[in-house]
């Protein structure tokens, strides 16, 4: 068995039966500069509490799996050097080995799942990467979301993927895509883009009962909640467009390829929109981490009755 470390915090919520959401901290280690990162963090975690919820920020910190962090260990992992970005494959090697490392999408989920937490609320998912039809390259999310039964709550995938091929893959997967409150399916820092989710749901509580049903009927892995950034929040589409192709463009002109494709695309897109990208990053995770609060609560009042 793996020894969990739970915070005072999330312990209490579990001895209480209370809601709990999933987050992530590659949010934290990777994608942003100290001290934004720590205040970030801080915020997105009490916009859970303030929807009615209790937040658990992952981590794995000298070997121990962390399911939530005291305001310390928040603070010490927003400073660290050297923090792996973890994981389905190297995960376990992290934590035997005595390793520190942040969790991303699919190492949360994983971490979620095995604390007992079943929802899970981060900026946006990876994907198929453009061009993979020659490089392979396709993110762990996706089967992760195909193999592990925790809800993701997610402003669709990074606008910088293919997002047709994101889709496709998903639906060979069996993974349930449910668009929240609209047809289309959102790309990240635009609401809307020109493809339709697979199914559309206008509420936690109908979203909580998805979540429930797929468990009755033994089916495996999680369901991904799209749900579109703020249209005040948001940066157009047709705006972000020419502006993606030329980060690409610079990409390739540079031979940047695996895992620094995406770091580099979302520095150049962060340069050439004048820092917008990142305002509206911030803002879809926090309208995201306040739906799955309502999800996680839905989800313990159905248990209940």
């Amino acid at each position: 068995m793996i020894d969990i470390k739970y915070s005072a915090e999330v312990r209490a919520a579990k001895d209480a039966g209370l809601p709990i959401v999933a987050l992530e901290s590659t949010i934290i280690t990777h994608g942003m500069p100290y001290p934004q990162n720590i205040e970030v963090a801080a915020q997105v975690e009490q916009d859970i509490r303030d929807a009615g919820a209790v937040p658990a920020t992952m981590a794995v910190i000298e070997g121990k799996l962390h399911v939530g962090l005291e305001q310390d260990q928040l603070q010490w992992l927003g400073q660290a050097q050297g923090v792996a970005k973890i994981s389905r494959a190297d995960m376990a090697a992290c934590i035997s080995t005595g390793g520190t490392g942040a969790t991303t999408v699919a190492a949360t989920m994983i971490a979620a799942h095995y604390a007992g937490i079943e929802v899970f609320a981060t900026g946006g998912i990876g994907g198929v990467h453009q061009g993979a039809e020659t490089t392979f390259d396709i993110s762990a999310d996706l089967h992760e979301l195909g193999h592990t039964p925790v809800t993701v709550v997610a402003a669709g995938a990074k606008a910088i993927l293919d997002l047709a091929k994101t889709l496709e893959v998903l639906e060979t997967l069996g993974v349930p895509v449910i668009a929240h409150g609209q047809d289309e399916f959102p790309a990240f820092w635009s609401a809307k883009s020109p493809f339709n989710a697979p199914l559309r749901m206008d509420s936690a509580n109908a979203i909580a009962k998805a979540h429930t049903t797929r468990r009755a009927l033994g089916l495996p892995g999680g369901q991904l909640v799209a749900n579109p950034i703020p249209a005040a929040d948001q940066i157009p589409a047709e705006e972000l467009a020419p502006i993606i192709a030329e980060a690409q463009s610079d990409a390739d002109a540079h031979r940047i390829t695996g895992k620094a494709v995406t770091p580099y695309l979302l520095q150049r897109i962060f340069e050439k929109t004048e820092g917008r990208s990142l305002v509206a990053n911030i803002a879809l995770v926090r309208n995201n981490a306040r739906l799955a609060a309502k999800i996680a609560q839905a989800l313990v009042k159905q248990r209940r009755r």
